[in-house]
């Protein structure tokens, strides 16, 4: 409190009072968001780029941008480990993420802000690939957006408990998709968890500091995650050119 004119008034109600309002802002320091573009402009990309791989061929498109251990290490398609994150499939594969996108974004979009949300995405998007390529067959293709989408179930989970919403149906969902993803044949369980895992500690850096430095310690903690995306990366392409090595394979320029 502090004093007025007259008795005492909140700090807030003098500033408003001044000209001095402080601006509003998101859970996690951004501007606050009315309509969420940026999920409506994911699902688009996905789409897009699923009918695009429909039109060229499911598979081929999978083929060059997909998942692929031996061509990230061996062939220097580091894209790849994004690029996976925009390709399905199956119709219902796609059908599936974004409906969970649509369901989930909005309301992680609101919490953090435009900008904010989107770091969340790709960060776990790239996660999920990171974890792919860490932990399967080297010969493994995969593709999906599966890794992202248990990023925001993981992040709405931290968020959620930090803000205080109902997360229960969240954790339902997110528990049926975990056993789906061990049950299911053909199912990459491995991006799904680093998706998760990597999601939730965004969201933890993003929401979870105080206002005092919030900014600085969101940097620092997104710099830290990234630090560990990458390092995680090289161990497993040294790992995978030393299993080649004896076979005569080169890195490609």
């Amino acid at each position: 409190m502090v004093q007025a004119p007259v008795g005492f008034q909140c700090r807030e109600c003098v500033a408003a009072a001044s000209g001095r309002a402080p601006r509003p802002t998101t859970a996690a320091g951004g501007a606050p968001v009315g309509r969420p573009v940026v999920t409506y402009a994911l699902i688009g990309i996905n789409v897009a780029a699923f009918l695009i791989q429909f039109a060229v061929g499911v598979d081929a498109v999978a083929n060059e941008l997909g998942m692929w251990p031996v061509g990230i290490a061996v062939g220097n398609e580091w894209w790849r480990l994004l690029t996976s994150a925009f390709l399905h499939g199956s119709f219902l594969h796609i059908a599936f993420n974004m409906y969970v996108l649509f369901a989930l974004g909005p309301t992680l979009e609101r919490v953090l802000g435009h900008g904010r949300f989107l770091l969340l995405y790709l960060l776990a998007a790239l996660g999920g690939a990171v974890a792919s390529y860490a932990f399967s067959d080297i010969r493994t293709l995969s593709v999906g957006a599966s890794g992202a989408i248990f990023g925001l179930m993981g992040a709405l989970v931290i968020a959620g408990r930090r803000l205080r919403y109902d997360i229960t149906q969240v954790l339902i969902l997110l528990g049926i998709n975990v056993v789906i993803g061990f049950v299911q044949p053909g199912v990459d369980w491995r991006a799904h968890l680093g998706g998760l895992v990597t999601g939730a500690a965004v969201a933890a850096v993003l929401v979870l500091p105080g206002r005092s430095h919030r900014r600085l310690v969101q940097i620092i903690g997104i710099a830290g995650i990234l630090l560990v995306l990458v390092t995680v990366t090289m161990w497993r392409t040294t790992q995978i050119l030393d299993l080649v090595a004896p076979m005569g394979v080169t890195i490609s320029a």
